[in-house]
């Protein structure tokens, strides 16, 4: 047995559909932009059913994923919205007459990509896709982390500093206040002039931003672009080595102050990295993110990256439609 017959349009669905086409259908257009068969190879081994009530098919489910990011909704939210609003399901795949999934198929769903580690396959394959569109400039690549706070309660004075509830969440900081948070960190690396996320990794809070540096730098950038928190001799070798500008700022070394050029150097640099701060507020504001949703490193490393990929399209519908 395969996956659910979804998708069979009635006439009630083309009546629907000529009132939606009154006005600008945004979620349209964006379907419209990927080749979508090529997602639906990677994802086509989840849900083979053998026995009982077939499955969604996978990309039904993955486009599901994609309105719950950008539209910020929990699992239930979600599960209203595909039985209430027609560009909902018609961006999915789903006609007026097909049943739609509940909450728990949702969940069930996407802890099939964190098992199978699908995420990193799907946005390689996105980029595969945005760069063939020209999209992708390689001027330049930002990056930079941010913290996103753990769903758990934070550990209070005096306890473990390990929590029960989620004992991969840590306490980090990624600025130079000090200022102390309890979560993941997301890491990210941002395309100069597209403003499209090239690359991404989750950790847990402590894990410093120059540790994974090198991996997020794409090889074939004319330059790198980043904050005080990447001076570090193993980044510097590294750009050097592959012939990449260095665009990292300074930091000061030892007791002496930065030099008045290096502080120049350092404003210039800070105002060519800043695009990246945008990812971080889009997904912690617009896709209510502040917080991850989730109490274990590979399930929220698969909602952040799920919304990296939503912000991609996004931004990708933004560079493509007028």
């Amino acid at each position: 047995m395969g996956h659910k017959q979804v998708g069979q349009m009635s006439w009630l669905d083309a009546a629907a559909s000529g009132v939606r086409g009154a006005r600008r259908d945004r979620l349209s257009e964006i379907s419209g932009l990927l080749e979508w068969g090529r997602f639906e190879a990677h994802l086509g081994s989840i849900y083979k059913a053998r026995r009982g009530e077939p499955p969604y098919p996978p990309l039904v489910m993955f486009k599901v994923l994609l309105l719950q990011r950008w539209y910020g909704l929990s699992d239930p939210e979600m599960e209203e919205a595909l039985a209430d609003r027609l560009s909902f399901r018609a961006f999915a795949g789903l006609s007026l007459s097909d049943a739609t999934p509940d909450h728990s198929t949702i969940w069930r769903f996407r802890e099939q990509l964190a098992k199978r580690g699908l995420m990193d396959r799907l946005i390689a394959e996105l980029m595969r896709q945005l760069d063939g569109r020209g999209v992708v400039l390689r001027r330049g690549t930002l990056i930079d982390a941010t913290i996103v706070q753990a769903g758990a309660r934070r550990p209070r004075m005096g306890e473990d500093k390990v929590s029960p509830v989620d004992p991969d969440a840590r306490f980090g900081s990624n600025n130079e206040h000090r200022r102390f948070q309890f979560g993941y960190k997301l890491h990210a690396a941002m395309d100069q002039g597209s403003g499209l996320v090239r690359g991404a990794a989750v950790s847990p809070a402590n894990v410093q931003e120059i540790d994974l540096a090198t991996d997020l730098v794409q090889g074939d950038e004319l330059a790198v672009y980043a904050d005080r928190g990447y001076d570090g001799r193993r980044l510097h070798d590294h750009l050097a080595a592959n012939g990449i500008a260095n665009g990292v700022m300074r930091r000061r070394h030892g007791k002496g102050p930065l030099s008045q050029a290096e502080v120049a150097r350092n404003h210039r640099l800070s105002l060519r990295r800043r695009p990246v701060e945008k990812l971080f507020g889009t997904l912690k504001r617009s896709y209510r993110l502040a917080r991850v949703p989730y109490y274990n490193q590979a399930r929220n490393a698969v909602a952040l990256l799920i919304a990296c990929f939503a912000y991609n399209l996004r931004r990708f519908h933004a560079l493509s439609v007028p």
